[in-house]
């Protein structure tokens, strides 16, 4: 039975501590007065030893403990027999605690695993560059101890330019991952196949309907998710944006931070199975520029006394302190709006996706 934690993910003062407090205390209890008694420390030693290392461990330190209170050359005077079957109790009982949390322990280490496994074939990690488009994501679950939850961003190359998605599926947390796979699964084949920006949220919606159909017994509520769309097409230094129903993205332009509004389309999965495209808005980029997608856990987080974050504000008063005007890089600016929200927040409740892209193509 493997110890249960890796020797390297934990002190070696902590690992060394237990044989160290077993020598320190048979020293001291030989040197002592009669009227001291130190053997209950003796007993304290296995289930200390336990939440360290495995049973094996445990069970050696219990022996040794007892080997030490029963050999004549190394017994203290001052210990009986009831301490003796005490340490012996308590070693045995420290041994099956031991060996009980190991257990636990191997099938919280898969389950983890299992968990990133999930999170690298649904979110992987970006590259640094798309195409000519640079870009940074940042995915935060609000889910205790999950790594993939209702918020999700994906970007792909496409013969129709680079494209973009950031979307927030209905519910949040390890309830929300199979809508997530689901999205990201049509977005990435949607992409491939066709030319217009719209038609790809059409299919996406179409997807949502469909699932939440076919599960209408399991999940009898409405199924739905808002969007954000990017596309970045060849040879242009235009973003096109379709938004259905989703938090405007920012352009970070010189000193500010101004939001993207487009024509309100509905969120994905209210549509009647066969949407009509949404309409994209084209905006021209300068040198330099930034665009940030986020979901509202990011906008929905709030002070103590109750105020959401204002992203627009907090960036556009920070940006000449962070950064030149112009160079501010997509890493930076989502390491920084994480940063600066859970200062602001203290907790964050909700998913916080975020995705900043910056045009590196050449003004023409």
């Amino acid at each position: 039975m493997p110890p249960p934690a890796a020797p390297g993910l934990m002190p070696r003062w902590l690992r060394a501590l237990p044989v160290v407090l077993l020598i320190v205390t048979g020293v001291v209890e030989w040197v002592v007065p009669g009227w001291v008694q130190l053997a209950f420390l003796f007993a304290a030693l296995p289930p200390l030893t336990g939440l360290i290392y495995g049973p094996r461990m445990t069970a050696l330190l219990g022996v040794a403990a007892l080997l030490l209170l029963v050999l004549p050359a190394t017994r203290p005077p001052h210990v009986d027999d009831a301490d003796l079957g005490a340490v012996g109790a308590i070693s045995v009982g420290g041994v099956l605690v031991s060996w009980i949390r190991s257990r636990y322990l191997r099938d919280l280490v898969v389950v983890r695993n299992v968990a990133e496994a999930v999170q690298r074939a649904v979110l992987p990690p970006l590259p640094e560059r798309v195409g000519d488009v640079r870009c940074a994501g940042l995915y935060r679950a609000a889910q205790v101890g999950a790594l993939v939850g209702g918020d999700l961003y994906d970007l792909r190359a496409s013969p129709f330019g680079v494209r973009a998605l950031v979307a927030d599926v209905q519910g949040h947390g390890l309830a929300a991952v199979a809508t997530v796979a689901a999205l990201l699964g049509a977005f990435r084949e949607a992409v491939l196949d066709e030319a217009d920006l719209g038609a790809v949220a059409a299919r996406l919606d179409r997807r949502l309907v469909v699932d939440a159909a076919n599960n209408a017994d399991e999940q009898p509520s409405e199924l739905f998710a808002t969007a954000l769309l990017l596309e970045f097409p060849p040879g242009s230094r235009q973003v096109r944006l379709v938004n259905c129903g989703h938090p405007p993205p920012l352009l970070v332009r010189g000193g500010e931070a101004r939001e993207l509004s487009a024509d309100a389309a509905p969120p994905l999965g209210l549509g009647a199975g066969q949407p009509s495209p949404a309409a994209a808005r084209a905006v021209s980029l300068r040198a330099g520029d930034v665009l940030l997608g986020y979901t509202d856990g990011v906008t929905e987080a709030r002070d103590a006394s109750g105020e959401f974050y204002p992203l627009p504000e907090r960036l556009a008063g920070r940006l000449g302190h962070e950064w030149p005007p112009g160079q501010v890089p997509p890493l930076g600016l989502v390491e920084f709006v994480w940063r600066d929200v859970t200062e602001y927040a203290g907790a964050i409740t909700d998913d916080v996706a975020l995705l900043a892209l910056s045009l590196d193509r050449p003004q023409t």
